[in-house]
């Protein structure tokens, strides 16, 4: 088992526990990070869904991202935000980006912005990844299951 499913693993345990769900808006990683948590054990029990809006007017019309570059702070915020109301979901990871090879919206290859809703609050986080397309993909993939389960930890641990 990869590093991913592993730690879809753990995102599971640890939703599971504090009977929390999940929800993942993706533009960049086209379903990527939805794919390996739906193959995670349990997972009709905490995953809510995907919303994969690949379309800059996807982004604009169905998860409110405001008017501009959608490879933006702004559009991650508004990305994880509107995923877990639509979907009733307690926490969200959004990841907006440009795997290449070419640049969007001003942005080199490999720029990628994660937002991370919880607890209505949300938080976001630029990375810049080196590679290929497919490998700014596996990245950001496994850097928002990071950032979802570190998001779980927290929230868990203020529960008890």
């Amino acid at each position: 088992m990869g590093s991913c499913e592993e730690q879809a693993e753990r995102i599971s345990a640890t939703a599971r526990a504090g009977r929390l769900t999940i929800a993942t808006a993706e533009s960049l990683t086209g379903g990527r990070i939805s794919t390996v948590l739906g193959a995670a054990s349990a997972s009709s029990e905490w995953y809510r869904g995907s919303i994969v809006a690949y379309a800059s007017s996807v982004k604009h019309g169905l998860l409110q991202v405001p008017d501009g570059p959608v490879v933006s702070e702004p559009s991650a915020r508004a990305m994880a935000t509107t995923v877990a109301e639509l979907l009733g979901a307690d926490l969200a990871v959004a990841v907006t980006g440009v795997g290449g090879p070419g640049p969007q919206d001003g942005q080199p290859p490999g720029t990628v912005w994660f937002g991370i809703f919880t607890g209505g609050d949300t938080r976001t986080e630029l990375r810049h990844f080196d590679g290929e397309p497919g490998e700014v993909v596996e990245a950001t993939t496994a850097h928002a299951l990071f950032l979802l389960d570190d998001a779980l930890r927290r929230v868990t641990q203020a529960l008890t």
